[in-house]
């Protein structure tokens, strides 16, 4: 039978995301977290990366242990991943966000192939291609998407209502809304530019993303590797400098102390309506939440040209399940994959958690802070974030926070691509 609401879950999506930061908060580095077990049962460690779904996935794992007795769940939340593989004892099965650095598991072959589990035919096309982004190992599925995260501007929709403005579709109709908002006294753009990575999935990501083919690039960069730079086809302080000279102009629409606010100043300003929007994922919603805030939010694409269909949400494959060929418990580890996939589990944590379906039959979402970006997922009006391509032993981040503080783009931009041929000269 499907399985129950994890405890704790029926009450609010409020007690979720304030159980699950307790966790995080209190014991969220000891292991053993564990379904119902029995003995003789089947040992199964399963790792989780996402700190805010820890409650609702112990609460997933109490009912798998109910219905699977034979099968004893430890529920992972500490292990150090590279270490893991090195010594040839990865879990047995995983839920990781996916990333480049999650990725290179799956190149190196140290992923099990899934092609033949029917959770793998049940993925959307433009899901499992979203996927492949990232270095694949050739013949295999070595992952099943879980939960996409589409990200867009958050925009208070009373802020919007109140002076009159409609959600812009072009550039110029974007900096007009701002220049509306900022002539009646009324902060346009919450900037939290003290914490970098803000600046690198917000302002960045969605401008850049909206004004180039974000894959194409990459691939010519991969291509390219140790001889990029000013005269190559593609680079970054050729091919990326008129979007960051777009993003910087939106830096006098944020309010005068955004360099010394972090990611939490921007959830607490949003969710008191003392900024019209914000430019931040699912995630900021979720902590808006929190704070009890009876302010409407919603969302819309970042136009950052006068074609309205150049409108692209940011988006990512957040959670994907996998299995390492060096599992001990390949067969168990496949029936907690296959439990995670049934609807009756994945739909309800997919609209809990303000994510889109990865699946062909998902629903679509319906929460109105995220449901507007549902129309550009189906379209495919979509990009992946290009800072998620940056190495991170590249220190991006900090390149584009002293754009943002003054420094000068092209300088910064091709530090970034002498770094870029570095790498891929000791690569």
């Amino acid at each position: 039978m499907p399985p129950s609401p994890p405890p704790g879950l029926q009450l609010s999506r409020r007690g979720l995301f304030t159980a699950g930061g307790a966790l995080a908060a209190g014991g969220a580095l000891a292991t053993g977290l564990s379904g119902c077990s029995a003995a003789g049962a089947t040992p199964v460690t399963f790792y989780q990366s996402k700190r805010e779904a820890i409650q609702y996935f112990a609460g997933l794992l109490g009912d798998f242990g109910t219905d699977h007795p034979d099968i004893d769940v430890t529920h992972d939340i500490a292990t150090n991943l590279s270490a893991s593989f090195v010594r040839q004892n990865p879990p047995d099965i995983a839920c990781q966000n996916y990333n480049l650095e999650m990725a290179r598991f799956m190149e190196r072959g140290a992923l099990t192939d899934l092609a033949d589990m029917p959770e793998a035919d049940m993925i959307r096309p433009d899901v499992m291609d979203l996927a492949a982004w990232y270095p694949t190992y050739e013949g295999r599925t070595s992952v099943i998407p879980f939960s996409v995260a589409g990200a867009a501007v958050i925009y208070n929709v009373g802020i919007f209502e109140e002076h009159g403005l409609e959600v812009p579709e072009t550039w110029s109709e974007f900096i007009e809304v701002c220049e509306t908002l900022q002539a009646a006294d009324v902060t346009p753009i919450y900037g939290t530019f003290a914490d970098p990575w803000t600046i690198n999935q917000g302002l960045f990501d969605y401008v850049v993303g909206g004004m180039i083919d974000v894959r194409s690039f990459y691939d010519r960069m991969n291509e390219i590797g140790e001889d990029v730079g000013p005269d190559s086809e593609v680079s970054f302080q050729t091919t990326m400098l008129e979007p960051i000279q777009r993003m910087l102009e939106l830096l006098p629409y944020h309010q005068a102390d955004a360099s010394s606010r972090a990611y939490g100043d921007g959830n607490t300003a949003i969710a008191r309506g003392e900024a019209a929007m914000l430019l931040q994922g699912p995630w900021a919603l979720a902590e808006a939440e929190k704070a009890e805030s009876d302010q409407e939010l919603s969302t819309f694409p970042l136009p950052v040209t006068e074609d309205p269909d150049d409108r692209k949400i940011r988006i990512g494959v957040d959670l994907a399940l996998w299995i390492p060929e060096a599992a001990d418990q390949h067969e168990a580890a496949r029936e907690l994959l296959s439990f995670f996939m049934t609807p009756e589990v994945q739909n309800p944590y997919n609209e809990a958690l303000l994510a889109l379906g990865t699946t062909k039959d998902a629903p679509p979402a319906k929460d109105p802070r995220i449901a507007p970006m549902q129309e550009f997922y189906d379209k495919g009006m979509v990009t992946h974030g290009p800072s998620q391509f940056i190495p991170l032993t590249i220190p991006w981040e900090n390149y584009l926070q002293s754009i943002v503080y003054g420094a000068d783009p092209e300088t910064m931009l091709a530090r970034l691509d002498s770094d870029w041929a570095r790498l891929a000269f000791r690569s």
